[in-house]
């Protein structure tokens, strides 16, 4: 999940900046973790523990209160709510990257990323996103190549994936729906030849920026793992706490995968 960690920290700087360029620096002194990480993390620690999914959402809030939640959740986790509410937003395609990792069959994967989702984003486009994201990185660890990851996708979840990216860049907004970022995320993915590329497409569409490479991010880490700066880099900006859950989920289901080729363009 460290992939879409970095994601995130790297897109922080332009949500909501309209960026439309590939060409911008990976980290600088204003790139920062969003909520994007911290209930990505949030959901790590879950399955790592077996705790109540609702009360670590609502405890990872608590703790980091100050990194952009959207209002729907700021209000839900205040309260300490227990019913979910209805959101078809791309919250729940942003937090799901560890299910896709965690679970060995296609069937769990979709199963855990239901239950992620569902705690608060229960609208079908909601579960949707969340499903088609943890399905796309179980795909890409478990040996799919670029065509089968988009038939399946394309088949199981309805999503269009064959609008090129030069074209979506030329009229795409700003849109928080899972609808309308998931599966140009995952575009971003397929069009691109390493795990940098991947983020920087995500990113140079203009739209939710963190999040979208966030999403693009998890999948480009289970297809050609991370490159070892980037990885030293986002862990860097983590405090003790996020980086120690990171730690302890890499080293009991990812391994070294997460470096498995240091940036060299995967054999498939």
């Amino acid at each position: 999940m460290i992939g879409a960690i970095a994601g995130d920290i790297i897109g922080s700087i332009h949500e909501g900046a309209d960026t439309k360029t590939k060409q911008f620096p990976l980290f600088g002194p204003h790139n920062w973790f969003t909520d994007d990480t911290v209930l990505t993390i949030a959901v790590a620690d879950w399955i790592l523990h077996g705790t109540d999914l609702v009360d670590c959402l609502h405890d990872y809030f608590h703790r980091y209160p100050q990194v952009g939640y959207g209002g729907s959740f700021i209000q839900w986790a205040v309260r300490r709510l227990r019913e979910p509410y209805n959101s078809w937003g791309n919250g729940a395609a942003m937090r799901v990257s560890p299910v896709g990792f965690a679970f060995d069959t296609l069937a769990d994967v979709m199963q855990h990323a239901e239950r992620t989702a569902a705690v608060t984003h229960d609208h079908p486009e909601g579960i949707r996103g969340a499903q088609a994201t943890a399905v796309a990185i179980f795909l890409a660890r478990t040996g799919s190549d670029k065509p089968a990851i988009k038939q399946h996708i394309e088949e199981t979840f309805g999503y269009d994936l064959s609008e090129p990216l030069d074209s979506i860049r030329e009229t795409y907004t700003f849109d928080v729906s899972c609808q309308g970022s998931v599966p140009q995320s995952i575009v971003a993915f397929l069009e691109a030849t390493d795990f940098e590329d991947a983020i920087r497409n995500a990113v140079s569409l203009g739209g939710d920026a963190d999040t979208m490479a966030c999403i693009a991010g998890g999948i480009a880490q289970a297809f050609w793992g991370v490159p070892g700066g980037i990885e030293k880099r986002a862990l860097e900006l983590l405090d003790d706490h996020l980086r120690g859950v990171v730690q302890k989920f890499n080293k009991r289901f990812i391994g070294q995968e997460s470096q498995k080729d240091n940036g060299t363009v995967h054999p498939k």
